[in-house]
């Protein structure tokens, strides 16, 4: 991950430098004890950036003011009511807004983790069309539970394929 070619996204075909390591979901508990163990290896020669796509979600729920409002919505309105009013104010734009306050240097390396925990409130496939453009000067690897076959991306390994063609598999 600190090697130049990797920080720069040389040997892509002039693509965009988003990777997925994808994983048994299963093995969720794992790949957090590794992805803590990669921030706070001193030896790496990169930064690695972590963005919790729950943790941003629970954000821009705080800066609604909605977050201690929704249990009782769902209690009162029903699940898809609650999915529909979360739909109309957590979008694309938002995580990404949320996830530019922070300043990016070369050498950093972007994690986007919390992706099944944020289904189906935000589709990676959908926020990685918008980042590629407004994080096209850092690597992203995104930490995925479940398969990416080069094309399609299937949450879980179980969820209806959706197709993301843009990305490499890390490994």
């Amino acid at each position: 991950m600190s090697d130049e070619d990797f920080l720069h996204g040389k040997g892509l075909s002039n693509e965009v430098n988003i990777r997925m390591f994808t994983y048994d979901p299963q093995d969720e508990m794992e790949v957090r004890y590794f992805i803590e163990q990669l921030k706070s290896d001193t030896h790496l020669k990169c930064n690695i950036k972590e963005y919790n796509l729950y943790s941003i979600f629970l954000g821009i729920c705080e800066d609604k003011k909605l977050l201690h409002k929704i249990p009782d919505m769902e209690a009162k309105k029903g699940s898809d009511f609650l999915l529909s009013k979360i739909l109309k104010f957590s979008t694309t734009k938002a995580f990404i807004d949320k996830m530019q306050d922070e300043d990016r240097q070369h050498g950093d390396v972007i994690f986007l983790t919390g992706v099944g925990e944020v289904f189906p409130f935000m589709r990676v496939h959908s926020l990685l069309e918008e980042m590629q453009v407004a994080f096209d000067d850092v690597p992203i690897i995104v930490m995925y539970p479940g398969e990416f076959n080069g094309r399609e991306v299937v949450l879980f390994n179980e969820f209806k394929a959706n197709e993301y063609y843009r990305a490499f598999n890390l490994i």
